[in-house]
């Protein structure tokens, strides 16, 4: 039997409870969820992040090891050699004008920071290559800073879940700002990144095998039987 579908029309606090209900059984699915970038310093992180546009995690990660241990400071990226650079980066695509970015990085955190990330959003999204969604991976995973990340997986499962209608990113990150508590939004931007990568792909979401698919309003845009889903899982990790 498919699971009962939200009532139509839902009222606002109906949504805040189902959303909410939905945060707590993705909290429970992926108890690990965290970002799949490898990093040690908010420096790295941030770097990482503009390398993962247009690209996987995975490929990020085998080539950060080498850019890390040759650019360990801003400065180091301000005086960078573009052809080397984009010698170490070419596998992620892009990878010129991810370099100009790095260097362009480096130079206005030396010029305007000290050399250091600031930790405020209005702060990085001035910052060469950064945007409100690298800025909030930023400020959630290295500094402790609430942000909701919308990549295409977070707005996918956002419109999904009725949460949304927006096609925009900031004014998804508004509408499910508002009905999750500031304190969830970085573990909360995880578990929707995750549970896209696993379970709710774009053109064949796993219904069947889906673990909130009794609070989803769009339960059956996929295969709803449970082996046939389940087929359509894939395993993690994705880094």
């Amino acid at each position: 039997m498919n699971p009962p579908r939200p009532a139509k029309p839902e009222s606002r606090i109906a949504l805040v409870r189902r959303a909410r209900r939905i945060n707590r059984e993705l909290a429970e699915m992926y108890p690990d969820a965290h970002t799949e970038l490898n990093f040690s310093s908010p420096l790295e992180l941030l770097v990482a992040t503009i390398l993962s546009a247009q690209t996987t995690d995975k490929r990020v990660n085998l080539v950060t090891p080498v850019l890390f241990a040759r650019y360990k400071t801003a400065a180091d990226y301000a005086a960078a050699d573009r052809e080397d650079m984009e010698k170490i980066i070419q596998s992620t695509g892009f990878y010129r004008n991810k370099t100009a970015s790095l260097i362009a990085l480096g130079q206005a955190l030396c010029d305007r920071y000290g050399g250091e990330v600031p930790g405020k959003l209005k702060d990085q999204v001035t910052l060469p290559g950064v945007g409100r969604k690298t800025a909030n991976v930023v400020l959630g995973n290295a500094f402790g800073v609430p942000g909701i990340t919308v990549d295409t997986h977070f707005a996918r499962l956002a419109r999904r879940f009725g949460w949304t209608t927006q096609t925009d990113p900031v004014k998804i990150e508004s509408d499910v700002g508002a009905l999750i508590p500031r304190s969830e939004w970085t573990m909360l931007s995880h578990r929707l990144i995750w549970h896209g990568r696993r379970v709710c792909h774009t053109r064949r979401p796993a219904c069947g095998a889906c673990g909130v698919a009794h609070w989803c309003p769009s339960f059956g845009i996929g295969p709803v039987d449970p082996k046939e889903a389940q087929k359509l899982v894939k395993e993690g990790p994705f880094s």
